[in-house]
């Protein structure tokens, strides 16, 4: 090993294969290397979060033989540890240039150039895929007790959480799969989470949001999402139902794997919140609500389930104010979370019931559903304090106008020509569900 030379050469992943073995053995033959090694919330900004921490990964990668030290890397990017280190060489596997990977290698270049470094690109392995590997290991990786921990995990890495609605296996395959690459944050964006909702539940089973669909039917649409995904699941739990029967709900739901129930302080037969108070919306009196919510937090076995208050007074009329107190005697009830609602489209009281709200809690989470509101983007929204931010209905109001204008098309015409350039090809369908 030349002792007058430097090498640096980054390490995300949690599952060590020969491709990283066979990068670092060739960085050793240049000079002396450092890993930076990516830190839990770097990694959560464009994949799953790894499964060990960062100091059990320090550990592993610390006592390989060609590795000299070890230091942290707190972005995607290079930028900070390359100006600091100002390492000879920067070593990666010529796999990297596509997708936002090869956003990061355009900046390690120009970073180098800086100084006069060089990039080595190791041929990668052949025949080796981390993200095969990744795909082999899922049944391991996505346990019940794994799955049902992450929501917490994620609130502790990121700024915020973005949830998608998903009604059913299919929808689930989407929101577990769907990316988008951010350049200028050097990140990939995906839905972390996803939200079984009620309204769709229902919807989709053709019955009315009244809470008609007992939890055996929801319990096969939860089933249905967990055998396709992985991601953590948030369900929409209506009132709760009856004290009595709200503790064995959150047991099932989290023996099930959930993550956490959201349920709303109304009471009586349940009217969808968007109708606002052009329909019959009954608060439930707050200290009956807390005694719901302290009976679920009594029957629950983990620490990793949450269950999370909606607070309906700016749906009923009853102002910030109600909310705010509300608010307060949920979290001391144990609620892990709290949910405010509205139907405003301007947004402004869910603006000034962030401001009051942090005044007196910083760090509760904090749950916004931007339906009525959409013109603010998720930044924006999480600088107001939200934690969470959950797309609630889209996936059901986008497929449903494209179903119904099939169906019209093809009555129109008598026949299925008339659709073929707006519908899936079969074929595509047939490899859509992997086997």
């Amino acid at each position: 090993m030349p002792n007058d030379k430097s090498v640096y050469i980054a390490i995300s992943s949690d599952i060590l294969h020969q491709g990283h073995l066979n990068v670092i053995a060739a960085g050793a033959e240049l000079g002396e290397v450092t890993v930076g090694l990516l830190t839990d919330r770097a990694i959560a900004t464009y994949k799953r979060p790894p499964i060990l921490d960062w100091e059990s990964r320090r550990g592993l990668v610390a006592s390989m033989r060609n590795v000299a030290r070890v230091v942290a890397q707190d972005t995607l990017s290079y930028a900070t540890n390359l100006r600091e280190l100002k390492p000879d060489y920067v070593v990666h596997g010529d796999d990297w240039t596509t997708g936002v990977q090869a956003i990061v290698r355009a900046e390690v270049i120009e970073l180098l150039a800086e100084y006069g470094g060089e990039l080595v690109e190791v041929p990668a392995t052949v025949g080796l895929s981390g993200s095969e590997l990744e795909r082999a290991l899922r049944p391991l990786i996505n346990t019940t007790e794994l799955r049902r921990g992450k929501l917490r995990r994620l609130l502790g890495l990121k700024p915020y959480l973005r949830a998608m609605e998903a009604s059913n296996g299919l929808s689930a395959l989407i929101v577990e799969n769907v990316k988008a690459t951010d350049p200028k944050q050097f990140e990939v964006r995906e839905y972390d989470a996803m939200w079984v909702s009620s309204l769709c539940d229902s919807t989709f089973k053709g019955k009315p949001d009244i809470e008609l669909v007992d939890l055996t039917s929801r319990l096969r649409t939860i089933d249905e999402i967990m055998e396709v995904s992985t991601k953590p699941i948030i369900v929409d739990g209506d009132t709760g139902g009856r004290e009595e029967h709200f503790g064995y709900t959150v047991r099932t739901l989290e023996r099930t794997g959930v993550s956490a129930v959201i349920i709303e302080d109304k009471t009586g037969l349940k009217q969808n919140s968007l109708f606002g108070t052009d329909a019959v919306q009954t608060l439930d009196d707050p200290v009956e609500f807390a005694n719901k919510i302290n009976a679920g937090k009594q029957s629950q076995s983990t620490r990793d389930f949450m269950i999370i208050a909606r607070l309906e007074s700016l749906i009923a009329g009853a102002g910030i104010d109600d909310a705010l107190a509300r608010a307060k005697t949920y979290l001391a009830a144990g609620a892990d979370g709290i949910m405010i609602h509205s139907k405003h489209s301007d947004g402004e009281e869910i603006r000034e019931f962030m401001r009051q709200f942090r005044e007196f809690s910083a760090e509760c989470p904090v749950v916004l559903v931007p339906t009525t509101y959409n013109q603010f983007y998720e930044d924006e929204l999480a600088d107001w304090g939200a934690n969470i931010i959950i797309h609630a209905n889209h996936l059901l109001r986008s497929a449903y106008p494209a179903m119904l204008n099939t169906a019209q098309r093809i009555l129109d015409a008598g026949r299925s020509k008339e659709v073929d350039d707006e519908i899936m090809s079969i074929k595509d369908v047939l490899r859509l569900i992997p086997e």
